[in-house]
């Protein structure tokens, strides 16, 4: 899978057999907000949230920013990963 970053929409983005799949944020200096996950139903109990979720909260790790889990998903996806927590805004 292949993750971008459509800064003009504040979204990742990934296509899958056709289909996209978004996560969108909100910014601030330092600080990624991901405030929603959208994923077709036609990709649907396939693990495209949890993989995509994966992805870009490696990236922003890389990016050296915090994270924001605004999305019941992505609160989620940390709570069962907490590797993820040391990124996560206070």
């Amino acid at each position: 899978m292949r993750v971008i970053d459509n800064k003009e929409l504040n979204r990742y983005e990934a296509e899958v057999d056709g289909h996209k799949a978004i996560i969108e944020y909100s910014v601030k200096p330092g600080v990624l907000s991901l405030n929603h996950t959208e994923v077709p139903k036609e990709l649907s109990g396939q693990g495209v949230a949890s993989e995509m979720t994966e992805m870009v909260l490696l990236e922003i790790e890389l990016r050296g920013l915090k994270v924001v889990p605004r999305c019941p998903f992505i609160k989620k996806y940390i709570e069962k990963h907490p590797e993820w927590k040391s990124i996560v805004a206070k």
